[in-house]
């Protein structure tokens, strides 16, 4: 038999291979381990194109693509369905759909206002402004401020509830229009409010303030507050009553506004058409007390005629040595048309009724 060759491979075991084979094994271990991964990761980015294509696709069938609605012309009534604005007339609703805009001084016929004075007549239903002098001049409103007190007491009072009279709402300027409520005096929302809007009490102003309120400086942040909502945007209240504050002040297009705001509460008319009003309430020793109120708008008491065929639906007087004499009144032609209509800063009482007239006139002619 012969013998083997000498140069013949014969494998060596694990244990006895050299430390560069075994170099060798590693790295091409290594290597195919670094394949792999490269095979897996371009796996998941292609798997990942293809699903960002998917979405892109889907996006554009929804949006743009087959099942996209024809392109329309910008439409305000269809990109505001919930009431956000309206076409006609380019005006918000609802705030400002049912608004008269003034836009400066209107004359009508021959009145004339004296230089310092303000005043405004507007038709509710046309939104016509008939005549108009100083609409957004600040002026101060004195007691024309309880027309936004009311306002609140309607919205957040209950006309039954007793109120407990305080020394705060008694302790006034001396000379105040009262109506001799005395502390710990029981009186119920309803009185207050008639003797706020008949009388012009400011002690009830003050009894109002702090029950809805909590305390007066509360509700005069409910009044800011609310004016504001009203769209009243030169108006700052101080207190509840008007009682003269240089920080207090309001204008007569504003005014317009609360007026106006008065007509979703019947119980406001249904109390300022008052001419008198008999106040009941109980003394703190539980003696009863019944007083005659008279109203101080003087269309009401007679003291002055308004214009044939004019009813007066009532509003609020305001007089203050500062203010002037003040009316806002809503009103009706003789055909049940409504009116607003406003005087600020007349010098007397007889002059303010006398410029009233001369406005009220108006509103049975033919342009209203």
């Amino acid at each position: 038999m012969r013998n083997a060759s000498p140069h013949r491979n014969v494998s060596r075991p694990a244990g006895n291979r050299t430390a560069a084979e075994a170099r060798r094994i590693r790295a091409a271990r290594l290597r195919r381990r670094r394949r792999q991964r490269i095979k897996k990761t371009i796996i998941l980015l292609l798997v990942l194109v293809f699903l960002a294509a998917a979405g892109c696709l889907a996006i554009f069938i929804v949006k743009g693509g087959l099942f996209a609605r024809p392109v329309q012309a910008y439409s305000a009534s269809r990109e505001f369905q919930s009431a956000l604005a309206a076409v006609e007339g380019r005006k918000a609703q609802p705030f400002a759909q049912n608004l008269c805009v003034v836009e400066g001084d209107v004359p009508l016929n021959n009145i004339s206002l004296e230089e310092d004075q303000e005043g405004l007549l507007i038709n509710l239903n046309e939104n016509q402004v008939m005549y108009s002098k100083g609409a957004f001049d600040r002026v101060y409103p004195a007691s024309i401020t309880k027309i936004i007190t009311a306002l609140l007491a309607l919205q957040y009072g209950n006309s039954d509830e007793l109120v407990t009279i305080t020394e705060e709402n008694i302790t006034l300027e001396e000379g105040s229009q009262v109506c001799g409520f005395m502390e710990g005096d029981q009186v119920s929302m309803d009185q207050l409010l008639h003797g706020l809007l008949v009388y012009s009490g400011n002690d009830a102003a003050s009894a109002i303030a702090e029950h809805i309120g909590g305390s007066t400086e509360a509700f005069v942040e409910m009044m800011n507050r609310y004016a504001a909502k009203l769209g009243c945007t030169g108006t700052h209240f101080t207190n509840p009553h008007g009682l003269q504050d240089e920080n207090h002040y309001t204008t007569p297009y504003d005014i317009y506004l609360m007026l106006k705001e008065t007509l979703n509460y019947p119980a406001f008319t249904e109390i300022t058409e008052l001419s008198s009003y008999t106040l009941e309430y109980t003394r703190a020793d539980g003696t009863a007390v019944a007083t005659e109120l008279e109203a101080t708008d003087q269309y009401l008491t007679g003291e002055s005629v308004p214009p044939k065929d004019v009813t007066i639906l009532g509003g609020k007087t305001g007089t203050t040595s500062t203010a002037g004499n003040c009316l806002a009144l809503l009103c009706q032609n003789a055909y049940g048309q409504p009116f607003v209509s406003i005087v600020m800063g007349a010098e007397s009482k007889e002059v303010l009724y006398q410029q009233m007239n001369t406005l009220l006139m108006n509103i049975n002619s033919g342009n209203s």
